[in-house]
């Protein structure tokens, strides 16, 4: 097995008043939240798909169907965690994950300390692993026009040894 792999997770909802905004396991207050069947969290949808990827486990929607009851309005971190044991089960451990989210409003500077600490807690790594970045599209496109938000993440996944943790220095 290769000592370690690469994967690259996209995710997108629609944006609507009277929803919630939930991104990298923190709720951000904003006028728009997510569709979704699930907490619509693009950014934490992205990184699973990420992480699958990596490992050929197919995607977030194989795994957790947007058509099964059991996944309504389930918070993505729980999602986050299953796909977590998902890959240690083949042995692996996330190295790093680089994720953009793309969206007009709200401003996300303020928030991603709170993102990148939430998710290090749920994959048990340390924060300097998580890397998150905002953009806007310069109100070019679904994000721009504020119809929707969309997320993009890369991760590198390490094969375990008998000796490592889960921390990383």
């Amino acid at each position: 097995m290769m000592p370690f792999r690469i994967g690259y997770g996209y995710d997108v909802h629609r944006l609507a008043t009277g929803e919630s905004l939930w991104l990298g396991g923190v709720l951000i207050q904003h006028d728009k939240g997510t569709v979704a069947h699930s907490d619509g969290d693009v950014l934490i949808h992205a990184l699973c798909d990420a992480m699958l990827g990596a490992l050929k486990l197919r995607d977030i929607g194989f795994h957790f169907p947007d058509h099964s009851a059991d996944f309504k309005n389930i918070d993505s971190k729980i999602l986050l965690s299953k796909v977590k044991e998902l890959i240690e089960a083949k042995g692996y451990t996330l190295g790093n994950a680089d994720i953009t989210i793309a969206a007009q409003k709200p401003k996300l500077k303020d928030h991603i300390p709170f993102m990148e600490e939430k998710l290090a807690e749920v994959l048990q790594s340390d924060a300097d692993a998580i890397s998150i970045k905002a953009t806007t599209t310069e109100e070019l496109g679904f994000e721009g026009r504020e119809e929707g938000i969309s997320a993009h993440a890369v991760v590198l996944l390490m094969k375990r040894t008998c000796c490592s943790t889960h921390k990383h220095e």
